[in-house]
Parts: structure tokens; C-alpha cells; sequence
């Protein structure tokens, strides 16, 4: 079984979580907050079915908004994006968007057996190309979409939009955060947050 810290901690890739407190917005004021990562804040929009995200990667940005992106059963719906909304101690600027709301993987169903086998190739394939520095999690990204992994065509569809996506934004894979992989309602397993900057 893979030790995600440790693999996250080879890679660079430790638990930091934005710093920056939620910024005022007439749609997040007095909403609450679901969570956390590296360059995002997830608000409730509080209907049961949307959220608010508000986002200061660039990566990430691109991700859910770029004309090319990745889209399909296997990436998050964005519903509006409400440009930009502050500054980020990072000097990145806050993006608000408005996106489907997912949940984070149930133990023992088959998006969490799905979401293990992914991160498992993809690990092994980070050591087998880790001599390539920081490259070699595009690279194993890339490994994923040529070798047979027996997922259904729509995930193999979907690394391989992500791995595309990659190499035109210059951007690089972050699957291994349990959190960048969470689920619908309807147990379908998405690539929520897959992406960072260097």
C-alpha cells in the first residue's frame, strides 16, 4: 500500500494550507468554510449541491477555466467564474468561482478502490523516473496514459486530457493529495485539484 505522506514528502509536496483568511465577497460573506488546500478556499454556497471556491494559483485557475481544459465525467462542473476578487499573500490573485460540490472519498467504495489504484501506478511511476527531478511527475503522468491500467475508458480519457493539459500550461500533476481526488453524490470519482505550479 502507498505511504501518501511519504510520497508527497519526496516529491516536495508537503500539507500547506493557505494561509490567507477568506476575502470579503457579497457571495461568501458569512458562509462557511468546508476546507482548505495549498492555493484554494472552499466556501458552502449552501444549497446542497454548489460551492464556492475561491482559487489564487494560476494552475488551478486555468484548470477550471481555460477554453482547452480537461472536462468530462471525471473533472468538477464550473458553473460561473466572478473573476477576481483580491489579492493572495502569494501576490497570486483571488479568483471566486462557483462549482458543482464533491465529497471526500468514502473508505471501501469504488471510488476509493479506483482512486488507490491510480495513485499506486502513478507512485511507481514517480520512482521509476525519479532521476528526472521535478519533471518526473509530468512524466509518470504521461507513463499512465500509454500503459495499460485496466480503468474504464473514461478514466483513461480523463489522465490523458490531464496529461495534455500539463504540457500546454506548464504546469505539473499533484494526484497524490487524497484531497485532489474526491467524489459525486453518485460515487463517480473526479480530479478536483490535480495541478500546481513550481
Amino acid at each position: 500500500m502507498i505511504d501518501l505522506s511519504e510520497a508527497r514528502a519526496r516529491l516536495g509536496r508537503g500539507g500547506v494550507i493557505l494561509p490567507d483568511p477568506v476575502p470579503a465577497h457579497p457571495l461568501l460573506d458569512g458562509k462557511p468554510e468546508l476546507g482548505r488546500g495549498e492555493y484554494s478556499i472552499v466556501i458552502d454556497k449552501e444549497d446542497g449541491e454548489r460551492v464556492y471556491k475561491v482559487v489564487s494559483s494560476p494552475a488551478d485557475y486555468f484548470l477550471y477555466t481555460a477554453e482547452d481544459r480537461p472536462r468530462g465525467e471525471h473533472f468538477p462542473v464550473v458553473y460561473a467564474d466572478y473573476g477576481v476578487i483580491g489579492r493572495a499573500q502569494s501576490g497570486y490573485p483571488f479568483h471566486l468561482l462557483e462549482m458543482e460540490r464533491l465529497y471526500p472519498l468514502k473508505a471501501n467504495t469504488p471510488a476509493e478502490q479506483l482512486a488507490t489504484r491510480l495513485l499506486e501506478f502513478y507512485w511507481s511511476a514517480c520512482q521509476q523516473w525519479s532521476r528526472l527531478g521535478m519533471d518526473m511527475g509530468r512524466i509518470a503522468l504521461y507513463h499512465l496514459t500509454v500503459s495499460p491500467l485496466e480503468v474504464s475508458d473514461s478514466v483513461q480519457q480523463a489522465l490523458k486530457a490531464l496529461s495534455d493539459f500539463i504540457e500546454e500550461y506548464h504546469v505539473l500533476p499533484d494526484i497524490l493529495n487524497a484531497n485532489n481526488l474526491m467524489m459525486r453524490k453518485d460515487g463517480t470519482l473526479v480530479f478536483s485539484d490535480p495541478v500546481f505550479i513550481a
